[in-house]
């Protein structure tokens, strides 16, 4: 959808193809029990520029309701807690440090002087590292690691340390703790994912001539002269092709074409992790001391008060990024898991109803080495967008729309 308003404002006519119902793909709205729910529970953070630019450029304004921007504050329970202060960075984060609860005074400074190191190497690390190792290298404490890094880490690239890119991880660091203030904010969405970002983005591309057609799978895309034929209710012609589906369903849209066949090998070596959505509803007075609250025993990392969200009084939402234990369980036996943890250690009462949402297959493993697809490919005019798509970032929303907006000005560049 970045990649066809990209197109669309600059006056080339684009059609859009969406297997589903319903925009967003595996960042969508989900229905259950007549509640709006989300397939994966996501935040933004300030650094995610881009993605806030289009969420901008979508609506005309960003009203109260869309995004709540708060500076940062980690709360951890039992016992940690963390916010940014309102002062100047790199400031704000040393200060968030020094006067975070939950850790000792030596512990405090060395999360100060890993993030003091990690700036003094630009936030380079020897190719290979992972998160874990990284963290032994630098004498982090245990407290540190479970309190600040461990959930940092699984919440930005959905891999566990022990396998997780340490680059990736400084990446995320260096943009967002290590830059202006502003890039450590939290911006948690106050509307259900599709209707934040390309539901909107569908109307910009329609009021500009173009069309998104939903519940229309392509079934057919070859090279021809001068373009493509593309089939899906019927063959159609087009100049370019943007390919944004999940890593693992490409070959079922261009493994046909052999020039294709370097990029395909690279996302066969792909591994995955999951993303579990738990929801559940109690009664309509509930609701939790902040929006946003994590958890230091598993199996819930992240509960967010949907009442104070999305005007949804007595929803919660969970998250369990990664893999892990959880994955054993059948969907009943991880909610109960996750109610019972956050009756004990928030004091819910029962849930009236829940629904889990898994998506087992949420992003490839951000593992060391890993190469991923740039987004032009040997087949001209046919492209590849997608938060799998090469990048420093990991596969996250602004991995995805940073790849349709260099998808969009790879075909401008060639109308030109």
């Amino acid at each position: 959808m970045t990649a066809a308003v990209e197109l669309a404002t600059r006056n080339i006519p684009v059609t859009v193809f969406e297997a589903a119902q319903t925009l967003g793909g595996r960042a969508r709205r989900v229905v259950s029990h007549g509640a709006n729910l989300d397939n994966g529970l996501h935040i933004l953070i300030g650094a995610y520029s881009e993605t806030i630019r289009m969420i901008h450029r979508v609506r005309s304004t960003i009203q109260r309701q869309d995004l709540l921007r708060l500076p940062l504050h980690l709360q951890i329970e039992p016992a940690f807690r963390m916010r940014a202060w309102p002062l100047p960075a790199p400031l704000h984060i040393a200060a968030a440090l020094f006067s975070a609860s939950g850790l000792s005074w030596t512990e405090k400074m060395a999360a100060v002087r890993f993030m003091l190191n990690q700036r003094s190497r630009n936030f380079r690390c020897k190719a290979g590292t992972t998160v874990a190792t990284l963290l032994q290298q630098h004498s982090q404490p245990r407290s540190v690691i479970e309190y600040l890094w461990h959930p940092i880490c699984v919440s930005a690239l959905n891999t566990n340390p022990d396998q997780a890119a340490a680059q990736v991880f400084l990446n995320v660091i260096r943009d967002s703790l290590a830059g202006p203030r502003a890039a450590s904010d939290l911006l948690l969405p106050q509307a259900d994912l599709s209707a934040l970002f390309p539901e909107p983005a569908a109307e910009l591309v329609r009021s500009h001539g173009g069309q998104v057609r939903l519940g229309e799978t392509v079934t057919s895309l070859q090279a021809c002269d001068k373009g493509f034929a593309v089939s899906a209710t019927s063959t159609e012609r087009f100049s370019h092709v943007i390919v944004a589906v999940a890593p693992h369903r490409l070959a079922q849209v261009v493994g046909h074409l052999p020039q294709l066949a370097a990029q395909l090998d690279l996302v066969r070596q792909f591994e995955y992790q999951p993303i579990y959505s738990v929801f559940l509803q109690y009664p309509q007075p509930v609701r939790l001391p902040a929006p946003m609250i994590g958890m230091r025993d598993s199996p819930a990392q992240w509960v967010f008060d949907r009442g104070a969200l999305c005007n949804q009084p007595g929803m919660m939402g969970v998250v369990i990024s990664a893999s892990g234990p959880h994955q054993g369980l059948s969907r009943e036996e991880l909610a109960q898991q996750v109610y019972r943890q956050l009756a004990d250690q928030l004091s819910l009462p029962e849930p009236e109803w829940f629904q889990v949402i898994a998506e087992k297959r949420a992003t490839f493993t951000c593992s060391p080495d890993l190469r991923r697809p740039a987004n032009l490919t040997p087949v001209a005019g046919l492209l590849l967008a997608g938060d799998y798509t090469e990048s420093p970032y990991p596969a996250t929303l602004e991995a995805a729309v940073r790849s349709g907006s260099q998808c969009a000005r790879l075909v401008t560049d060639h109308h030109a």
